[in-house]
């Protein structure tokens, strides 16, 4: 017997500032679904999701949820009005007594439950958003951007958990690996109608462009009779107009029925020129080190881009990528070793925090109010790599109408301030490219265009990512953050990276599995001949290992803690017991070790 669905929407239809969003909308949710919502940025797909979740009511339709359902939603902003912590937001829908269920996706996500809600980054407020959806484990999970905010340990969790679950999902992602990796079908949005393929989002845009071609095929034909139909009416029409009527009609319905086409929104115009070139050599890094508070983030760090490399930085969030880009920008001064720059260097900086774009500022005056692209005189010109444009012009080659000029920056949504920061990074003259996380909100359109300029362009980039995809379609050369100030370079993208990662993986398995034979070895010698040794030194030997073991899990728990760049800041006196502890714990883990091999020693000696 076939199984009620989860959710059906039937022939909704909603209008917003006198634009139809959708017209006649109709789709199901089956149990076990796992669904890509694809569309470009505006498409609708974060409405649509608020509508599956009923928090916006549609002017007309159905949305029906079967009863016993719980359907969850991720709020991109949560309101968290009226609790204490983020953990206290995260468990509200639960039981007395559940809390560890918002512990644990919190170590997935790597968010602390303790932290104050007052306190808390944009990010840590999503990411407790998600854990707490997580957490309720409902029957059908609705996930706007999950990855947004996630490193990629993150998001390899969450990867797991929702591969392991039994519920239904639907994800909004610009992340193709998670896509790819997560789903079973797709749902396109496009112009007001949805489309469904039961496949995942691999076979996405192969289906996409068929369609396109398809739709473009009809248009040419609907052209061709409408050209057709109109020759006729000028050549003969005075002669038969009484008997022809029907088909004068019918050409004017043909007319309206092309005029009634919604255009397709083309890719942005964006461009991406390098200035002069710079020397050969463009950084080198000698032997640079860099701690914050007695937390070491690198350690003998050394460092050549050449001209044209593409070097990609990748590690867990809080580990130090951000401040290797700055120290390489001499924005800051490392500890010890040099930073030195080749010549005629000119470097441009997409900012993961966007702290170029002012909020307040409408689109138009943070263009025109940048001193890099102002023309002197010209209060509608922005200079764009040296020639003068019209500001709205401008703006429309990213996508934006000339109504948006005027509006202030707080009320894009994060895509629309991904591309604004394009826009102002993409008019300058450079040869020296530093992205900090720019694929964060960008439609897969927006990636492709992005990622084909970053090919054909002629100068250096360096990027921070957590997007696997882009990382593989861009980078030469990835340095990985390893933790307590190490790093290695890996040649290639993520793909490569975890080959090769794979490959000394592998080695060392085959080192630890030899290492395993000897210390079994040694340990059955060690019990052979325990004899020789007082019975307090045999209970020591026996209780050290799992001394040892506890150690290391609290140590582990506090370097993650430690991790963190803004505690010291946030809470100094957390920061200060959290670093005594680790000292304290690493000194007694040190000294068990050495209890050990001495009593080890002792015991093999009297055998």
């Amino acid at each position: 017997m076939a199984q009620a669905p989860l959710l059906q929407l039937t022939d909704i239809s909603l209008t917003f500032g006198g634009e139809p969003v959708f017209d006649d909308l109709s789709l199901i949710v089956h149990p076990g679904d796992r669904v890509a919502l694809v569309g470009r940025n505006g498409s609708g797909k974060s409405t649509l999701m608020k509508v599956m979740a009923g928090l916006v009511e549609p002017d007309r339709g159905n949305r029906v949820v079967t009863p016993g359902i719980s359907v969850g939603y991720m709020e991109q902003e949560p309101e968290m009005k009226g609790f204490s912590t983020l953990g206290d937001y995260a468990a509200s829908a639960l039981d007395a007594g559940e809390m560890y269920r918002v512990e644990r996706a919190g170590e997935g996500l790597k968010f602390d439950p303790d932290r104050p809600v007052a306190t808390a980054s944009g990010g840590e407020r999503r990411r407790a958003a998600l854990a707490k959806l997580m957490a309720e484990a409902p029957d059908l999970m609705l996930l706007d951007e999950p990855t947004n905010h996630l490193d990629i340990e993150a998001i390899s969790w969450l990867e797991a958990e929702l591969k392991q679950t039994r519920a239904g999902y639907i994800l909004i992602s610009h992340d193709r690996a998670f896509l790819r990796e997560l789903s079973r079908a797709t749902l396109w949005i496009d112009r007001g109608m949805t489309r469904r393929q039961e496949k995942g989002f691999d076979a996405f845009e192969a289906w996409r462009d068929k369609m396109w071609e398809e739709e473009d095929q009809q248009r040419h034909k609907l052209n061709r009779k409408i050209k057709s139909e109109a020759r006729w009416a000028v050549e003969g029409i005075s002669a038969r107009r009484k008997r022809n009527q029907g088909r004068v009609r019918a050409l004017q319905a043909l007319r309206a029925e092309r005029a009634s086409q919604i255009k397709r929104q083309g890719a942005a115009a964006m461009a991406l020129e390098s200035g002069p070139k710079s020397g050969k050599k463009v950084i080198e890094a000698r032997g640079i080190e860099k701690s914050y508070d007695g937390r070491e983030i690198l350690r003998k760090f050394d460092l050549k881009v050449q001209r044209g490399d593409r070097v990609a930085f990748v590690g867990p969030n809080g580990v130090g990528k951000t401040t290797l880009l700055k120290l390489l920008l001499k924005q800051i001064e490392p500890d010890a070793g040099e930073v030195v720059h080749g010549t005629n260097l000119l470097p441009a900086v997409f900012d993961q925090t966007r702290a170029q774009l002012d909020p307040e500022m409408s689109l138009w005056e943070s263009l025109t109010g940048d001193k890099e692209m102002r023309v002197s005189g010209q209060a509608d010109q922005v200079l764009v790599r040296g020639q003068p444009r019209h500001v709205v012009g401008y703006l429309k080659d990213f996508l934006f109408d000339e109504r948006q000029a005027r509006a202030a920056v707080k009320s894009l949504s994060g895509g629309e301030k991904a591309r604004l920061l394009l826009a102002k990074l993409m008019a300058r003259e450079s040869n020296l490219l530093v992205l900090d996380e720019p694929t964060n909100d960008l439609d897969i359109e927006t990636l492709d265009l992005l990622q084909e300029l970053l090919d054909d362009y002629d100068g250096t980039v360096m990027l921070v990512s957590h997007d696997r995809d882009f990382l593989d379609r861009v980078a030469t050369t990835t340095i990985a953050f390893e933790g307590d100030g190490r790093t290695t370079v890996y040649a290639g993208g993520w793909s490569d990276y975890q080959a090769q990662k794979g490959s000394d993986a592998l080695g060392n398995l085959k080192n630890n599995a030899e290492k395993t034979k000897r210390n079994d070895k040694k340990l059955t010698q060690v019990k052979a001949a325990q004899k020789g040794l007082s019975f307090t030194e045999k209970h020591r030997l026996e209780e050290l290992p799992g001394l040892m073991e506890r150690w290391q899990a609290e140590i582990g728990k506090l370097e993650g803690l430690l991790a963190d760049p803004e505690l010291f800041t946030r809470e100094p006196v957390k920061f200060k017991k959290a670093s005594e502890a680790l000292a304290e714990r690493q000194e007694k883990l040190l000294s068990a070790e050495e209890e050990w091999l001495m009593l080890a020693e002792k015991a093999e000696q009297s055998g």
